[in-house]
């Protein structure tokens, strides 16, 4: 491999690690937001059953 090869593989390779990096960040935000959403309706509905 040439050099410019090698320094364009290594770039790839940097970029795809950044990209799964940010990826995994909004993959953890969004889970984060999903169980607390479910968390609240949870607690509505045990409150309503509660209440009866």
């Amino acid at each position: 491999m040439s050099q410019p090869q090698q320094d364009n593989r290594h770039r790839n390779l940097k970029i795809a690690e950044n990209e799964a990096a940010r990826e995994r960040k909004s993959d953890v935000r969004l889970t984060t937001w999903a169980v607390g959403i479910t968390i609240v309706v949870a607690l509505v509905v045990l409150a309503i059953f509660l209440k009866r």
